[in-house]
């Protein structure tokens, strides 16, 4: 029995064009080709596709997956190898979910004292955390996602991870701004987003109303709005509201 693209990409929750480019760049051609152009795929490229995205969950890049699949050769071992990664990844956000409640606990003290955040040791911010967290659900941003998705693939994980913590920090900073009591739209706020649009411009350009989405994507997208709450509640609509003053004032 095969499938066609569009059945695996609904079971899945692969869009279609990603599976195409799995197909181009050779990691996961399909079982056949119909006479009608159409990509088809068979059980063994289900299994192939689980292993591909189990790993990717895993914050593993595409050429690194492209070589242990073509290392492989009995699927158990490989599915128990995954398996081993995956009890690791549980272990690793037992880790996560102390970090953010600490941070949690140490950003509500600053706010019932009145002063910023004190961080004695700064790396304390970041255990547990791994790259491909905040791109992992950026649907509503296909093009976006698409050049993320390809810098995150020729990224070093040194550099994936480096890029990751800078992110992190970011969230710590703006939830610093917001319990000392700034507006979204004062000025050490609107650096910040500053900071952020322009790393988006890396990438490529963004205009006015598409940052404007991206700032609704804050409190709308169930996992972005996680990332930011998990940091301090009612983060993600500050950082919802700084963009948009952001886009008023230095975009339109």
């Amino acid at each position: 029995m095969d499938w066609p693209i569009s059945e695996v990409a609904r079971m899945s929750g692969v869009t279609a064009r990603t599976l195409r480019h799995y197909d181009e760049t050779g990691l996961l051609p399909p079982a056949r080709i119909g006479a009608n152009g159409h990509r088809y795929y068979e059980e063994h490229q289900l299994l192939l596709l689980q292993q591909i995205l189990v790993l990717r969950e895993l914050g593993v890049g595409l050429p690194e997956i492209g070589r242990i699949l073509s290392d492989q050769v009995d699927e158990v071992d490989a599915l128990r190898g995954h398996h081993r990664r995956l009890l690791a990844e549980r272990d690793r956000l037992d880790a996560l979910a102390g970090t953010v409640s600490r941070t949690i606990a140490e950003l509500e003290q600053s706010r019932k004292d009145g002063t910023p955040m004190a961080i004695n040791r700064p790396e304390n911010l970041f255990e547990g955390v791994q790259p491909s967290q905040y791109e992992a659900n950026m649907s509503g941003f296909p093009e976006l996602a698409e050049e993320v998705g390809r810098r995150a693939a020729t990224m070093s994980q040194a550099d994936a991870e480096a890029g990751h913590r800078e992110r992190t920090a970011q969230m710590i900073r703006l939830a610093e701004l917001m319990a000392a009591g700034n507006p979204a739209d004062a000025e050490p706020v609107q650096a910040e987003i500053d900071a952020q649009y322009r790393a988006l411009t890396q990438l490529r350009a963004v205009s006015a109303e598409e940052y404007r989405a991206i700032g609704r994507a804050c409190v709308d997208n169930d996992v972005w709005r996680t990332a930011y709450e998990a940091i301090t509640p009612g983060l993600a609509a500050y950082q919802r509201d700084a963009i948009e003053a952001y886009a008023t004032t230095r975009l339109n």
